[in-house]
């Protein structure tokens, strides 16, 4: 089912020649849509904008969709639906398992790169934006039916893990019986020990080489610090109502035996060449060149995100490519897929976006951090919001705090106003959503049938809102192809607020007859958009609050 406005705006552009760019109408009295194309070729015509409003009046053919058309001011044409084509389109609507959202008949398979927390480390407030935003993005691709592989590009190798491992080693400790804030610990003790004593450092270096080469001992210790690590990851995910499990894990090891044939084919093909002892990119429009292997014969980020690249799309056949990795990484990866693509690693025809974002900062709009000044862990921000509300209500709010912003900006974190049923907030639509079960659960209770059909929409508010669900999946591919969430978030909440009205202006259980039945009808549908639209965003859609 094509959108109302969609199929409405197709038309006028037919015979207009340009886009009509409907808007809703500003007020009731005005109808449904208006439309200023008149105006807007009323120059190049040569003609005042009501002759030519008048003149796509007369040729639009628009009777099976819309009330006859009326022009306004100084060329406005306004476009009042009938309402019996938008009970049709709601009732439709109604009766499709996905409420509008229609599964693509082209699927892709997409890689989704998101969340990516270090071993041996908490997750922070940079991983919450991550997975939050990634997670949406693989329900909204899913919901369309595309194959949505996910990857977890973890930091599970490196430099750090020889520290580690000697620092364990010098304490006697079982790693196996660590937690993962016992690791993180481990791990500021031994960075610091790492810098204060030169000979353990040296011992950490040559540890390094131990577990590069497969030194069992160093190996074994290595997975433990993995599994414990994967452990406090799922702990974090589960809490988070995130769909990341441990299949979704490619760590930075993965890619350790592809460096080598990388870096081969990049020599082959003359696209690395060496440059001051290390083995470099250049590609135009970047200011230095990508460095793939250094001097001392060692592999940095660049080269594990190149063979990731590889990867994706020669053994997944990825179709596209999106990493969800926080906006000071924008340079990093647009010279990593400008290289992947001059390698031929990353075909034209696969787009890769890097969906970037902002930092969270705290009530007093700064960096959100401890009074040391390091990132605040991601348990810490969920048990602040816990104290203030439920979890799924305290979860709905940190996530669509989250998600309503543009991902570039910044947003602060506040909890006392994130957990609001009032104003633009993820508990609100819970609260909406709640409602609209209690009208349908009092409804069952006094012995109504709720039929699938919308026959009467005669008041304003009831074509308001019924209007606006019929852009449900419209809003959705949107958001797949824009891969920008706020858009959905603005969606649910106009829903919410158009649904606000029609209670105000529409009686539901107190009306009789088939208005009654109509009205129970679009309770229902609106009920089904808001619980799909907040399960995209990750959300509990609650029938209780």
């Amino acid at each position: 089912m094509s959108s109302l406005p969609y199929e409405l705006s197709a038309r006028v552009q037919s015979v207009a020649g340009i886009d009509p760019e409907l808007r809703p109408a500003t007020k009731p009295q005005f109808g449904h849509f208006q439309s200023n194309v008149a105006l807007r070729l009323a120059k190049s015509e040569g003609q005042p904008p009501r002759a030519v409003a008048q003149r796509i009046v007369a040729a639009l053919e628009v009777d099976d969709l819309c009330e006859p058309l009326e022009i306004a001011g100084p060329g406005f044409i306004n476009f009042r639906l009938r309402a019996d084509v938008l009970a049709r389109a709601v009732t439709d609507q109604l009766a499709e398992p996905a409420a509008g959202v229609q599964r693509t008949e082209t699927p892709q398979t997409v890689v989704i790169d998101y969340s990516a927390p270090n071993v041996a480390k908490q997750m922070h407030v940079g991983h919450l934006r991550s997975s939050i935003i990634g997670d949406c993005l693989r329900r909204v691709l899913l919901a369309l039916g595309h194959r949505v592989i996910a990857q977890n590009h973890v930091g599970d190798w490196g430099t750090q893990f020889g520290m580690l491992v000697e620092q364990i080693l010098e304490d006697g400790i079982d790693a196996s019986t660590l937690t993962l804030v016992d690791a993180e610990a481990l791990y500021l003790r031994a960075n610091a020990h790492f810098k204060g004593d030169e000979d353990f450092a040296a011992r950490a270096r040559a540890r390094v080489v131990r577990l590069q080469s497969g030194d069992e001992e160093t190996r074994t210790i290595w997975r433990q610090l993995i599994e414990i690590s994967e452990a406090g990851f799922n702990a974090a995910y589960a809490r988070l109502n995130v769909l990341l499990t441990d299949d979704d894990l490619a760590g930075e090891s993965t890619y350790n035996d592809d460096l080598p044939n990388v870096v081969a084919d990049l020599e082959a093909s003359g696209t690395a060449v060496v440059d001051d002892g290390a083995l470099v990119v250049f590609v135009e429009g970047f200011n230095a060149p990508m460095i793939v292997r250094k001097r001392d014969g060692g592999f940095g980020y660049a080269a594990t995100d190149l063979a990731a690249v590889r990867r994706r799309v020669g053994q997944f056949h990825a179709n596209r490519l999106i990493y969800v990795v926080g906006a000071p990484q924008s340079f990093h990866f647009d010279q990593v897929f400008a290289v992947a693509r001059k390698a031929g690693f990353l075909p034209a025809d696969v787009p890769a976006q890097h969906v970037a974002f902002g930092q969270v900062l705290g009530p007093d709009g700064k960096k959100f951090s401890t009074r040391e000044g390091t990132a605040v862990n991601l348990m810490t921000l969920l048990d602040a919001a816990e104290e203030q509300a439920a979890p799924p209500i305290a979860l709905a709010a940190i996530k669509y705090a989250d998600l309503s912003n543009g991902l570039n900006k910044d947003y602060v974190f506040d909890v006392d106003r994130m957990v609001q049923t009032t104003g633009n907030t993820g508990p609100y639509l819970q609260y909406a959503h709640a409602r609209l079960a209690q009208v349908l659960r009092r409804a069952e209770s006094e012995g109504l049938v709720v039929e699938e059909k919308i026959a009467v929409l005669d008041e304003p508010a009831e074509q308001a809102l019924a209007l606006l669900l019929t852009r449900f999946g419209e809003v959705v591919a949107d958001v797949a192809d824009t891969l920008q969430p706020h858009r959905l978030c603005g969606y649910l909440y106009d829903v919410a607020g158009a649904l606000s009205v029609f209670y105000e202006q529409c009686p539901v259980l107190k009306s009789d007859g088939e208005v009654r039945a109509s009205r129970l009808a679009l309770c229902t549908l609106t009920k089904k958009v808001l619980a799909d639209g907040l399960d995209m965003l990750g959300i509990e859609a609650l029938d209780r609050m």
